[in-house]
């Protein structure tokens, strides 16, 4: 069994500025199951989960909203089935400083390496692929798994213990770009570890008093971690 957990946010935290295939596939999706345009304009997509985006999207194009949880899950599955028909260039140069040194050592010293991401999960996994990173990590909590990113977490550590990959006493860090990110560790009772490579705004990051708060991965220190 491994003494450490770590789990990653993707966007703004492993990779930034990935393009907007993403976003797209999930304004396609609503067009592909509801005949509906909608935009992404004016939804604060930082730190969101794809479920609560979409939701947001369709209550600014006037869908009712009796009719918006019935419609959600089709649209889910849209949006994976329009990301990954997708071409999707090659992103490594889009990581953010450090990721791939930062996950060689950690993988180096056994450390299970999980994500908590508000993607989807073919997309998320398509995202990482394309980065290059992918294989560092066995599971994760994916948009559309649970309601919240901090149940996202829960999910994550709950699969690694059933797994038989960490111990009962591991040490579990989470780390992310957004304050939803700082909460739901918070709400598990595990590390928070905050990086400023995403778009949050000066002060936001600290008024959640995560555990460690960094430029970038540049300055982790990976001990911290076991």
């Amino acid at each position: 069994m491994s003494p450490s957990l770590v789990l990653f946010d993707i966007d703004g935290t492993l990779v930034r500025k990935a393009g907007p295939q993403h976003r797209l596939a999930l304004i396609q999706a609503v067009r592909d199951v509801l005949g509906l345009e909608t935009t992404t304009e004016g939804v604060p997509l930082h730190g969101m989960l794809d479920p609560d985006i979409i939701r947001c999207m369709l209550e600014n194009a006037g869908f009712a909203s009796t009719d918006i949880d019935a419609a959600v899950p089709a649209i889910l599955v849209a949006a994976e089935e329009a990301y990954l028909a997708t071409e999707i260039p090659d992103i490594r140069d889009k990581r953010c400083p450090a990721v791939p040194e930062i996950l060689d050592i950690l993988a180096g010293r056994g450390t299970v390496l999980a994500l908590v991401t508000g993607n989807l999960p073919r997309i998320g996994w398509r995202k990482l692929e394309k980065a290059g990173i992918h294989h560092y990590f066995r599971h994760g909590g994916f948009g559309g798994m649970a309601p919240t990113r901090g149940l996202l977490a829960k999910l994550a550590i709950e699969q690694a213990r059933a797994d038989g990959l960490i111990a009962q006493s591991a040490r579990i860090s989470l780390i992310g770009d957004a304050p939803q990110d700082i909460r739901a560790a918070q709400e598990n009772g595990i590390q928070s570890i905050s990086v400023r490579t995403g778009v949050t705004p000066p002060g936001e990051l600290e008024a959640c008093n995560p555990d460690y708060l960094l430029d970038d991965l540049t300055m982790l220190d990976p001990n911290i971690l076991f």
